[in-house]
């Protein structure tokens, strides 16, 4: 899209250590239990409490510890830790339920209060030019219902929270949001960009772009983007995406605005993904020293969101040494989107087994080569050669790091890609040398993720191999593609489907512009919105995860309860309806 030049932005520069060399042996590489942590808040430290106590009294069935650090306080902290404290405790140090119930009546307001109902502005019953492709009257009357799930999950944040933030653990972010839905009562950071991509399906530009400027703001404070917008989730991020938002967003409507506010955080957001503890250092199979990215989030502790839970985990270890560490698994797991799943696990059946800061993940490198790919992009419509330049430079090494370090020709996918188990401390003073038998070759959807990206769908002889990978990896199922191939309990693994993964690797099979592949493509979506509409019309809801193995019914396993709402489900079948659109004579049904 053309854009007139504005004054380019000053840019900040990083240090970047890409290079290449010879190495006879690769530096002893750091082992340590230490890394930074993001101290807990007063306000945590009691909730946690709390959600510990009300295990202890209401039992492990259906309980959900996020509740409990959801709640916002009616009055100052002191106040409601004192009555806590004078409850009375019975032998197993439970409080007695008709107690605790009075308790939180009286002290604390309900989960999700704190958010109000917000009716976006650029809401129409149905849009001008909605899904101009959907031609089967039946299917279209349910994407408008579908549609209008966005009403039902438009927040804004109440004035009580702006005025006393200390009583709450969410955060006061400026605009209106949409949340997943269920027990995700505010907004999230990944979740948000196939929110977005519906949005726009819908028409809905201003509530898209009130997303990104919450999204903003948290980065701005804090340096990058939350995971998602409570207090306890200052510690992580989650996939970062943010780039790709707005790169769609000004694709719809060509908002120079929007880029040029944004482009200066966005700088920060890359700096804290390619810099210190995100950042691993290896060389690569032709001696290239490169640097490439993983999660890690700046916690040793149970996650608030899931202590008890956590505390249960952990409870198999010996040592304060081993848990800690643990947690910090845990916690950057979360910070990959994917928890939990046996792809960070060295035991599959073992969750204390993670490892997840010592892998090398194919497909958060792929969107750092989507945010690089992106800012310069940015830059050159801001007429900001230098920057423009820089970034060019830096998607094209990182390009070049998934096709050494990720690609397995034999197998036509990229592998994750597992260096030591503890290197936690590990950043660019030691270097891992790149052993083949290291990539995880087990199949996980993520493994055909870079797909997405131009670099690789463009290039046909790469992505006729990639779809045949596909094709034979066991993942395509009857009603979309699984997560994992192994059926180990946890949510991110098999028969689970999930709305983001069909939407990459689908969308990137279309793009290549290969018939082959978009037929494909075609074919997968189409099994994806049958079992999102079969599963919506036997329920009522729009469901957060999807049985793959048959038509119409919603995944489980995992910490919770299945959810409902939802948010990136929804997107992604709008955004499905308007790439494929539905012919009249195509049925709906499984």
């Amino acid at each position: 899209m053309a854009a007139s030049c504005v004054k380019p932005l000053t840019l900040l520069f990083f240090p970047v250590i890409f290079f290449c060399l010879s190495m006879a042996s690769s530096p002893p590489r750091h082992s340590c239990t230490d890394g930074p942590v993001i101290p807990t808040t007063p306000l945590l430290s009691f909730l946690t409490k709390l959600q510990a106590a009300a295990l202890r009294t209401y039992g492990p069935s259906n309980f959900d510890p996020k509740l409990y650090v959801d709640l916002p306080l009616k009055f100052d902290l002191s106040t409601v830790e004192q009555a806590f404290d004078e409850l009375p405790k019975l032998g197993n140090r439970s409080i007695p339920a008709t107690q605790l119930q009075a308790f939180l009546d009286r002290y604390m307001g309900e989960a999700g209060s704190d958010l109000v109902v917000a009716n976006p502005p650029d809401f129409v019953t149905e849009p001008s030019g909605f899904l101009p492709k959907v031609q089967n009257e039946v299917v279209r009357k349910w994407a408008l219902e579908v549609h209008a799930l966005w009403k039902n999950l438009s927040r804004r944040v109440s004035d009580e929270v702006k005025k006393n933030s200390n009583l709450h653990t969410l955060l006061p972010v400026p605009g209106p949001v949409v949340v997943p839905g269920s027990r995700f009562r505010e907004v999230y950071y990944w979740d948000s960009y196939w929110v977005i991509r519906g949005l726009l399906a819908s028409k809905m530009y201003e509530t898209a772009k009130s997303i990104v400027d919450n999204l903003l703001s948290l980065l701005d404070e804090y340096g990058h983007v939350l995971n998602g917008a409570r207090i306890y989730y200052a510690n992580r991020s989650q996939p970062p995406l943010l780039s790709s938002m707005i790169l769609e967003i000004y694709k719809k409507t060509g908002d120079l605005a929007l880029v040029k506010r944004a482009f200066p955080s966005l700088l920060k957001e890359h700096q804290f993904w390619t810099s210190g503890i995100h950042n691993l250092t290896i060389q690569d199979a032709n001696g290239c020293i490169r640097s490439m990215s993983r999660y890690f989030a700046k916690w040793n502790q149970p996650r608030p969101e899931g202590a008890t839970t956590d505390e249960k985990t952990a409870s198999q270890l010996s040592t304060a040494s081993e848990r800690d560490l643990l947690y910090r698994e845990l916690a950057s797991t979360a910070e990959s989107g994917w928890d939990f799943s046996t792809r960070w696990m060295s035991n599959h059946s073992d969750l204390t087994t993670l490892a997840t800061t010592s892998i090398l993940p194919v497909d958060l490198n792929a969107y750092i080569l989507k945010m690089e790919l992106d800012l310069a992009f940015f830059a050159k419509i801001l007429c900001n050669k230098s920057a423009a330049e820089k970034f060019s430079a830096l998607s094209k090494l990182r390009k070049e790091g998934l096709d050494t370090i990720f690609w397995n020709a034999k197998k036509g996918q990229w592998f994750d890609y597992w260096t030591s188990k503890n290197a936690t401390c590990q950043t660019s003073q030691g270097v891992h040398k790149w052993q083949e038998h290291n990539q995880n070759q087990n199949i996980f959807a993520s493994n055909f993720i870079p797909l997405w990206i131009e670099l690789f769908h463009s290039d046909h002889s790469r992505a006729k191999e990639v779809m045949k990978s596909l094709q034979s990896s066991g993942l395509l199922q009857p009603a979309g593609i699984a997560t994992s191939l192994t059926n180990s309990g946890r949510q991110w693994d098999f028969p689970n489907g999930w709305a983001p993964l069909q939407h990459m690797i689908v969308e990137g099979l279309a793009r290549s512009g290969l018939t082959e592949l978009k037929l494909l493509a075609e074919d997968i979506a189409t099994k994806w919105i049958k079992t999102n509409y079969a599963t919506y019309k036997k329920t009522g809801d729009m469901h957060e995860k999807f049985d793959v193995q048959e038509c119409g019914q919603f995944g489980g396993g995992g910490f919770y309860k299945p959810q409902t709402g939802f948010g990136w489900s929804n997107g992604v079948v709008l955004a499905f309806l308007e790439e494929f659109g539905w012919p009249q004579d195509r049925s709906i049904n499984c």
